[in-house]
């Protein structure tokens, strides 16, 4: 008697969504399968991956990972074209240098900074503020407004400043990174207020990434579970697709800062991990992982 592999298949889907504009144009989501369940549905769109940079020069960055763009990091423009180069499918630049603590650059010139990098490259952008509630307010908002129509992906826009982050994204034809701390119950509930000024088209998730040994398990659960229940259970408020913004993360830790060889790995087994959990978008620092994580994507190892 011939064997038949028991196959779960499901009329949920992720909403599929579309990053940047004309030759910049990405889609990501749309599967009706649990994570790389190819044999089991359909996935029209393969997983991305981005590599990230940053509007201050790398500073505090291991050094093996500032190597590939040592002579790039002092010009943003230059540093997002290496990214492309090098093999990115998006460009995620986080305006560090925006920081009230730090160098508490202005919105003008974090917007200017943007609407340089979205000319100079072919490839979607994701811009993700300093971290500071009131501050991401006034520069994601003239980000917003700098780069009108390009469909960037911007964030973190978090319970104490969703709204004036999701006008601007809304005003202005871009996207919206929802974050919240690794808490399936308040994802949901940002999600429901977004979708009072947002559609569902607009709307990227971020549960926060943990690294390796740092918490990553927790980071897995709250993906693995999201993505259940979008696609097994059907909740429609939980139907977008996950960005895993990690590189950062993995990068600070002791263990990735000891030596480049396992400074890579780890930032790979977490990109993995989270692969494997749910991601759409993974951010990575390290080339060599976009690379090997690519290949992975493509079922070519």
């Amino acid at each position: 008697m011939d064997y038949k592999v028991p196959l779960e298949t499901y009329n949920n889907r992720v909403r599929e969504i579309v990053l940047g504009k004309g030759n910049r144009e990405l889609k990501i989501g749309g599967q009706n399968i649990l994570p790389l369940h190819y044999f089991e549905g359909h996935a029209p769109n393969k997983p991305v991956v981005a590599l990230q940079m940053d509007d201050n020069h790398a500073n505090g960055w291991a050094e093996w990972v500032v190597e590939p763009y040592k002579d790039v990091v002092a010009d943003p423009v230059k540093w997002a074209r290496r990214c492309v180069d090098l093999g990115a499918d998006l460009v995620c630049l986080h305006l560090d240098g925006t920081d009230p603590k730090g160098l508490n650059r202005s919105a003008e010139e974090a917007g200017s900074l943007i609407k340089q990098v979205c000319s100079a490259v072919d490839r979607p952008l994701i811009v993700y503020g300093c971290g500071d509630e009131k501050k991401d307010v006034e520069v994601l908002t003239r980000v917003a407004e700098e780069c009108r129509g390009e469909r960037i992906l911007l964030g973190p826009a978090v319970k104490e400043n969703y709204e004036a982050i999701a006008r601007a994204v809304a005003e202005n034809d871009h996207l919206i990174i929802a974050q919240t701390p690794l808490d399936i119950n308040l994802e949901k509930e940002l999600n429901v207020k977004l979708l009072k000024q947002l559609s569902p088209d607009r709307i990227v998730i971020d549960p926060l990434s943990s690294a390796l040994g740092y918490g990553m398990e927790y980071s897995f659960t709250i993906m693995e579970r999201t993505r259940q229940v979008a696609i097994v259970y059907g909740d429609t408020a939980m139907q977008m697709p996950i960005i895993a913004d990690l590189g950062a993360e993995c990068w600070k830790t002791n263990q990735a800062r000891a030596n480049k060889t396992q400074g890579i790995m780890w930032e790979c087994i977490t990109a993995i991990s989270l692969l494997l959990a749910g991601a759409d978008i993974i951010v990575l620092r390290h080339p060599d992982n976009c690379t090997f994580i690519k290949e992975v994507i493509e079922r070519k190892l």
